[in-house]
């Protein structure tokens, strides 16, 4: 953080770092104050390393829901993030010296700094937000009641050894994910674990799940087919598609366990591994979906969110609400 400031600094600004970022579900990394002249602003900074295109979605959603202005501060932000970023006005900087900020009077916008040797550092969040990790916070993002489970059925229904459930609950405290009351462990800030996990899906456990990629003629079969005669669910634009009606999906996403034959032929498939607008990913968890036939709505926001596109991602801030609409 310290390293990317310094970029606002040399532009003639004041930055104090506010330590106590207060909690909550908007809850930033931390507060800056930033004064220029007479002008004085407070923002909710958020840390993002490693940040990638197909993470922008869900950070810029995170982003929006602070309380106060937002302002990102990232190892490296490349030209189109930045741009996508000036699009929607949010702040940002980082370490590499790009830097977008406008607040009449004053605008600043740096871009194309290359960042300066190994600064891409690998995204945080520590063995919780590897993949084995991101399987058993999915789990717990699905059923936050299972928070208090015993490890080896946590392990089960996450479809990961046992140990791992032990580390990813040893983490999650210091995190802020765990509380405990009356010796009873809770979920905490369960908005903002399934904004991290959204992030950390598409980087760290979703490439690790493709089985195919396939060319089809036609989507048309979108309404009416049923996934599960192929023993798969709809992910993606297609689960979106079907369950908030507000979409009409341009690609598909099937989550099984794998290919199978028949649904290939019967929508008269073609391989494309390079473009292809069907995907088939590897389902990696074991538990049985509230809507037969479509992928749980966490993961179906995550996918939307790692599209980059507008219309997807405002679908993704719909199924959003939905899932906190009774937690909160």
């Amino acid at each position: 953080m310290t390293v990317a400031l310094k970029t606002l600094r040399g532009q003639g600004l004041t930055v104090e770092i506010v330590k106590d970022p207060g909690r909550g579900h908007t809850r930033a990394d931390a507060l800056v104050r930033i004064e220029y002249g007479r002008e004085k602003a407070l923002y909710a900074a958020e840390v993002k390393r490693g940040l990638r295109p197909a993470m922008l979605g869900a950070v810029i959603h995170q982003l929006e829901r602070f309380e106060q202005p937002p302002l990102l501060i990232a190892d490296y932000v490349t030209p189109p993030m930045a741009d996508a970023l000036r699009a929607r006005r949010i702040p940002f900087v980082d370490a590499a010296g790009n830097a977008y900020l406008e607040q009449a009077p004053l605008l600043i916008w740096i871009q194309g700094q290359r960042p300066k040797g190994d600064t891409l550092a690998r995204g945080r969040g520590g063995r919780a937000f590897q993949a084995s990790g991101l399987r058993v916070l999915f789990a717990l993002i699905c059923n936050p009641e299972w928070v208090n489970a015993p490890y080896r059925d946590l392990a089960q229904k996450a479809g990961v050894a046992h140990g791992t459930v032990g580390w990813v609950m040893a983490e999650l405290p210091g995190h802020g994910f765990l509380t405990k009351l009356h010796g009873k462990r809770q979920l905490a800030q369960q908005e903002r674990l399934l904004q991290q996990w959204a992030e950390h899906y598409p980087r760290v456990l979703r490439p690790r799940l493709a089985l195919g990629r396939f060319h089809a003629d036609n989507l048309e079969w979108w309404k009416t087919l049923n996934p599960t005669d192929y023993g798969a669910v709809f992910g993606g634009e297609m689960a979106a598609g079907r369950t908030t009606k507000y979409l009409r999906p341009g690609a598909a996403t099937f989550y099984a366990d794998r290919i199978d034959p028949r649904l290939v032929a019967n929508l008269k498939l073609r391989a494309d591994p390079q473009g292809g607008d069907v995907e088939i990913l590897r389902r990696f968890w074991t538990f049985a979906e509230e809507t037969p036939g479509l992928a749980p709505e966490p993961l179906i926001y995550a996918d939307l969110m790692a599209t980059g596109d507008a219309r997807c991602i405002e679908t993704a801030k719909l199924i959003y609400d939905r899932i906190f609409k009774g937690r909160r």
